[in-house]
């Protein structure tokens, strides 16, 4: 997942930095360096637990437990500029 891609599924989720960040278990610094694409003038790869998180968040799933999973609830949140 691009930097380009990783913030075009953020915003087409409705979600803010700070709540993509909650929602990843992610500090919102580490969102800014994935949209960036680089840290301190260094190349950041988006890992592949957070790439298969963004999916999951994308169709709909909140949480998984190993057993059930749960559905995403973003009531409350608001998109960002």
């Amino acid at each position: 997942m691009s930097a380009t891609r990783f913030r075009d599924w953020r915003r087409a989720m409705g979600l803010k930095q700070k709540d993509a960040a909650d929602l990843l278990g992610l500090k919102k610094r580490m969102i800014q360096y994935y949209e960036k694409g680089a840290r301190d003038g260094k190349s950041v790869t988006i890992p592949k637990s957070v790439r298969l998180a963004c999916y999951a968040l994308k169709t709909g799933v909140g949480d998984y437990d190993g057993e059930h999973s749960s559905k995403l609830d973003l009531t409350g949140l608001t998109e960002d500029e």
